[in-house]
């Protein structure tokens, strides 16, 4: 597979370059002349039109424009080419917590339950990697334009990216993007390998009034579990265990993982593969009208009415194997001793939606303003080896959104809800209210969102997993209701926001093997605030602060400060040179901390260990020049100790899962015109 991608690159490459040839189309602008253009702060926009590179030369031909939205919505955003915050461009959020070793499972440090109605497998544990159909990225381009990421850690731990895009003609785009994570880890048994690939296309017809999107997501995760280490002693026992790697672990025995780049072998973890295939097309009828400029008709198109059609096809394989099994192991974790040798538990999922909608636009100046009306089919086929069964459910939806004219004010209503079929009575509900205060006063966004699902798939009884979730399974339906506010103060470069979360039902893992359900409300109360501070001409300190309350006895635990801050020296330099380096430093108190389930790929409520883990710091260099963005990172140097000298006071990501010492990361990316 990755020899067909290769080639997939290349001859994507190679398109670019004959896309250039003279009186070619391939420099021209999916949304040219279209009306108001588009600009920076999102679809709309009165920045003007873009007009074909080959038909006035500006000194800038060796530049691309590069302008990208998000399937659902008609907002356009540039390309991030800042150097200062190295989480924008990693995997795991800052805000995350994960086991030790890159591409290992994660989970917020913020209360976030699950917020999707209808069906849910109830795996998220590796949900960081995945690259999700409502994330992908729809590009329009005035040249061919590649980027190449290659990041090198400790181990051989290497994260490649592989991105291009193009416009093959004036009004049709392709991209291709390409990840991959090799991570032999630094404790034992802790390999991951993750690959995904996404294909994506959106085409304008010449005349505008049919649209089509396509979108095509494969992941495959690859991760090793070791359930922990056999005990915290030994992360003291120096220097006999100062190689981490020799620290005995709960899971997959003492044979040596071999460290050889881009091997996916995994004999004791969970193998997910998540595959995605969308095709959205529609059609409006509406008021048309042309320009002509420099004797080319480009045509107009103002819609009335839209027909809209999305079918939706997804693959979900949930796999737990182990080929070497410890039986000491699995009888510390999960008291089970009567295990073969080997074993492995799959679920296998095959969903198919089908959704029909209408669009109504009441100003025809403003196509950002609308309601929509639809309708939608699924059909999900699950397979457990033994048994199939198969689930069928229709659901409506209904959505107003407004951002008027003058920009002040922006609207959404939105509603899905399962009328019939397994899901009935599922349903989500946002109302959210924006304004734009002034330039100095900044924006106000309120918002309201409740959410009424279904348990997870992984509590039912035919889940093959059930077989080591040996809790209750008769849960009632969850229910979230989150109140938000938002303030946004640019140009102090101040953000302060407050969400309040009721929930009823909650649904969680109170250990290793058992779920269970709170029956009362409980509430969480998280304030935030991000600031940039402007120390001196050179010197910057930006914070980000979440301060987060849950309601006495509740079944989460949260640290009360979850605080990121970095002292950065920064700025450009002999022209070309942008940059940033400094010291990162976060900091949460002390909690106890969730454990992890490795069967289940569960985080689980532990409420015997509180962990106070010291502040986890960076330093760091990141710099910019022209088109090639390189950074250089020593992490974790909070792990330094005097005696014996060496970075050997690991801090905890659960009671038994240890987060490596100081470690350096490299990397470079490279983004270039073709």
């Amino acid at each position: 597979m990755i020899r067909s991608l290769i080639i997939i690159f290349i001859l994507c490459i190679s398109t670019a370059l004959m896309a250039q040839r003279p009186g070619g189309l391939g420099n021209r602008n999916l949304l040219q002349n279209m009306p108001g253009g588009f600009s920076r702060g999102g679809g709309g926009g009165n920045s003007g039109p873009f007009k074909d590179s080959l038909l006035h030369r500006t000194g800038l031909e060796d530049s691309a424009t590069i302008a990208y939205r998000y399937l659902d919505t008609s907002r356009f955003y540039f390309l991030d080419s800042s150097v200062n915050d190295f989480s924008r461009k990693w995997h795991i959020p800052w805000y995350h917590i994960f086991l030790g070793n890159t591409g290992s499972a994660s989970r917020s440090l913020l209360f976030s339950p699950n917020m999707k109605p209808g069906w849910d497998a109830g795996m998220h544990a590796y949900d960081a990697y995945i690259q999700r159909v409502e994330e992908t990225k729809f590009y329009n381009t005035t040249r061919p334009y590649t980027q190449l990421n290659y990041i090198l850690g400790p181990k051989q731990e290497q994260t490649v990216t592989m991105f291009h895009t193009q416009n093959i003609r004036y009004n049709w785009n392709f991209s291709f993007r390409y990840n991959l994570i090799n991570s032999p880890g630094l404790f034992r048994n802790q390999r991951n390998n993750h690959n995904n690939y996404l294909l994506n296309s959106w085409y304008i017809a010449p005349k505008r009034r049919y649209t089509a999107f396509f979108v095509l997501s494969a992941n495959s995760i690859g991760a090793t579990e070791n359930g922990g280490i056999v005990s915290n002693r030994f992360l003291d026992s120096l220097p006999a265990f100062g190689n981490r790697f020799n620290i005995p672990a709960n899971l997959g025995g003492t044979a040596f993982e071999g460290q050889t780049f881009l091997s996916n072998t995994i004999n004791t973890g969970n193998k997910y593969k998540i595959t995605n295939w969308l095709i959205r097309q529609y059609y409006d009828f509406g008021k048309k009208d042309s320009v002509v400029t420099d004797s080319n008709v480009v045509y107009l198109f103002y819609p009335r009415f839209r027909f809209q059609h999305t079918l939706q096809f997804n693959k979900y394989s949930y796999e737990f194997a182990d080929v070497r099994v410890d039986a000491a192991g699995y009888k510390k974790l999960y008291g089970i001793t009567d295990l073969p040798a080997s074993f492995g538990i799959k679920d296998f999922w095959r969903m198919l939606d089908n959704e029909m909608a209408l669009y109504s636009f009441p100003d025809i100046k403003n196509q950002q303003q609308f309601l929509k009306a639809a309708v939608g089919f699924q059909n999900i086929s699950g397979d457990f080896g033994v048994r199939t069964q198969s689930y069928n459910t229709l659901y409506v939806k209904g959505e107003y959104r407004n951002k008027t004219k003058n920009k002040k004010w922006d609207m959404e209503l939105a509603g899905t809800f399962f009328t019939a079929g397994t899901y009935a009575g599922d349903y989500n509900a946002l109302a959210l209210l924006k304004r734009e205060i002034g330039s100095k006063l900044g924006a106000l966004t309120l918002s309201f969102m409740n959410v009424n699902r279904t348990p997870s798939f992984v509590h039912d009884d035919l889940s093959n997993f059930k077989k080591f979730n040996i809790g209750n399974t008769s849960f009632k339906k969850e229910n979230t209701i989150v109140l938000s506010a938002l303030y946004e103060l640019p140009k102090q470069k101040l953000t302060v926001g407050a969400k309040y979360y009721l929930a009823g039902n909650y649904i969680f893992f109170k250990n290793y093997t058992q779920a269970a359900q709170e029956a009362t409300l409980f509430n969480v109360l998280m304030l935030q605030a991000t600031k940039q501070f402007k120390l001196t001409k050179r010197w910057n300190l930006y914070s980000e602060i979440f301060v987060q309350q849950a309601t006495p006895n509740s079944p989460v635990n949260l640290p009360l400060l979850l605080t990121r801050n970095r002292f950065a020296y920064e700025g450009r330099f002999f022209k070309n040179l942008n940059l940033s380096t400094g010291i990162e430093i976060r900091y949460y108190t002390p909690i106890k901390m969730d454990g992890y389930s490795p069967i289940l790929g569960q985080f689980f409520l532990q409420n015997d260990t509180t962990i106070r883990n010291r502040p986890d710091v960076t330093a760091y260099l990141h710099f910019r020049i022209r088109s090639m963005y390189i950074f250089v990172r020593a992490e974790n140097l909070n792990a330094i100790q005097a005696n014996p000298f060496g970075f050997y006071s690991n801090n905890m990501a659960t009671p038994v899962q240890p987060i490596p010492g100081m470690l350096i990361r490299f990397g470079l990316n490279w983004g270039f015109v073709n």
